[in-house]
């Protein structure tokens, strides 16, 4: 049969390849040839595995009666054979720190970790090798391997699914939506879920459910709107948040619609929290591809970035900007975003009402009242919700009109 020899000595390869004196592979079966101990497990691995049934038995009756605790040594070794380690990691009967030291070892083909996974009656190794995620990652033929061993633990178990459903099963679910999104004519549903980073900053990961009830959310496609100028690839790293500050932002917007409508559905309760799941940098991209009701949820954000995405919506229409400058909870910015949109200031329902609305910036007021009817100023110049400098001169402006 075919074997590889590793070591450099010439005495190992002329006894594997039986050049050597029939005595001296003898010899060397028994375990009684002067070898370092690397070439001659590997010799005695090689004779095991051959077709010489005489040198095969002798090798078979030296491992068996090997002393364990060299052999621990040997197999920890950077100089050991991988037909050493692929060898041990098949022989059922040694000590699980045996195995330990061959499952850890950098040259153990993942092959043979494979089969070790499938076939070990010790829980408690493949605890150890589900620590490995990375190598799961690289070979999840091991994932599966762990799972469908009858001998693991639970917490085998458990590392081994997460992993699974982490790395593979939520991108492959996240893929077929996209697909199945696309068959029935749903671009832009398809076109976010594909780019939404479900696995990035947040603390809560989104699942399948997640994703398809924010894709049925999503009515801007691509080609509609280019969201490049937000700069989203650097948005997380400038806005990073906790879990509590996530869960402050949910507080804050299911507080705002419980002020504006009294009873709040607990299905939209469940749809806040859905999207509060993603990160800054979705949230700012459903607030520009979303439709009404992303809108009206995104727009209470506290985050600056995600409410002015609201406003750069394509779909956004006059009425809803018209709620929204009366709105209390939103941040200037947005107010003030509104205030400079030439389409928007032709509305004289949207200027009146950022003129009363007290978190409009002054400046933007103070342009604002120059258009205002005189029953609107007047009124303004009574409003104690408005700032001292916006009453004042909408009492001189009321004042000029009417020649007082």
């Amino acid at each position: 049969m075919s074997f590889t020899i590793e070591s450099t000595n010439p005495v190992v390869k002329a006894v594997i390849e039986q050049t050597a004196p029939r005595p001296a592979l003898l010899a060397a079966a028994r375990g009684v040839l002067p070898l370092p101990e690397n070439d001659l497990l590997e010799v005695l691995v090689a004779f095991a595995l051959g077709d010489d049934r005489e040198l095969a038995g002798h090798a078979n009756a030296t491992i068996t009666a090997h002393n364990q605790a060299i052999l621990e040594a040997s197999v920890r070794s950077s100089e050991i054979a991988v037909s050493v380690l692929n060898y041990f990691a098949s022989q059922e009967d040694l000590p699980g720190s045996i195995h330990e030291s061959i499952i850890s070892h950098v040259k153990t083909p993942v092959s043979t970790i494979v089969k070790f996974a499938s076939a070990t009656k010790n829980g408690e190794l493949l605890e150890i090798i589900s620590l490995n995620q990375q190598l799961l990652i690289q070979t999840p033929a091991i994932i599966d391997a762990i799972i469908a061993n009858p001998h693991r633990t639970p917490e085998a178990t458990r590392r081994a699914s997460e992993t699974k459903r982490e790395f593979f099963e939520k991108e492959r679910g996240v893929q077929q939506i996209a697909d199945e999104l696309r068959a029935q004519g749903k671009e832009a549903a398809a076109e976010f879920i594909e780019q939404a980073d479900f696995t990035g900053k947040s603390d809560a990961v989104l699942d399948a459910e997640d994703a398809l009830l924010l894709a049925s959310l999503i009515e801007v496609p691509e080609s509609e709107f280019d969201d490049s100028w937000l700069g989203l690839e650097f948005i997380e790293e400038l806005y990073e948040e906790t879990p509590e500050q996530r869960q402050a932002i949910v507080d804050k917007i299911i507080g705002d619609f419980r002020m504006d409508e009294m009873d709040l559905p607990s299905e939209r309760i469940a749809v806040i929290n859905r999207i509060l799941k993603m990160g800054i940098k979705d949230r700012a991209r459903l607030a520009v591809k979303g439709d009404r009701e992303a809108r009206n949820i995104l727009i209470r954000d506290p985050n600056r970035v995600v409410a002015q995405a609201v406003i750069s919506n394509p779909r956004i229409s006059e009425q809803e900007v018209e709620k929204i400058a009366a709105m209390r909870s939103i941040t200037e910015d947005v107010l003030r975003q509104i205030a400079s949109n030439r389409q928007w200031t032709r509305s004289y329902s949207i200027m009146h009402n950022l003129a009363r609305n007290p978190r409009t910036p002054i400046a933007n007021v103070l342009n604002i009242l120059s258009r205002m009817q005189l029953r609107d100023l007047t009124a303004l110049s009574k409003n104690r919700n408005v700032s001292d400098a916006v009453r004042r001169q909408a009492l001189r402006l009321s004042q000029t009109r009417t020649g007082n």
